[in-house]
Formats: structure tokens, C-alpha cells, sequence
């Protein structure tokens, strides 16, 4: 195990890959946070349509 971690950190290949990975990661992250908060936005806003129509 520790030999392979050694032949990724040689490797210029495998340290682009595992940037790719972690900035792959971060935008992930950072849109399913956003789609989260869209989406409460969304469900508050028809709650409030959905109540309205039928008082």
C-alpha cells in the first residue's frame, strides 16, 4: 500500500488525477448545497401557493 501512495507521489500523472478529484469534489459539494437551498426555497414557495389556494 505504502509503495503504490510512493509511485503516485513520483508520478506526475496521479497528482493531476488527485487534483482533478479534489476540485471535481469541491464543485459537488458546492452544488448540491446550492440545489438544497434552491429547493427548500422552491418547497416554502409552492407550500405558500398550495395554501393560499385552497383558503
Amino acid at each position: 500500500m505504502l509503495s503504490i501512495f510512493r509511485r503516485l507521489m513520483k508520478n506526475e500523472k496521479g497528482a493531476t488525477a488527485i487534483e482533478y478529484t479534489l476540485i471535481a469534489s469541491l464543485i459537488a459539494v458546492a452544488a448540491i448545497t446550492a440545489m438544497t437551498t434552491v429547493g427548500q426555497k422552491v418547497n416554502n414557495t409552492l407550500g405558500a401557493v398550495g395554501n393560499s389556494l385552497t383558503n
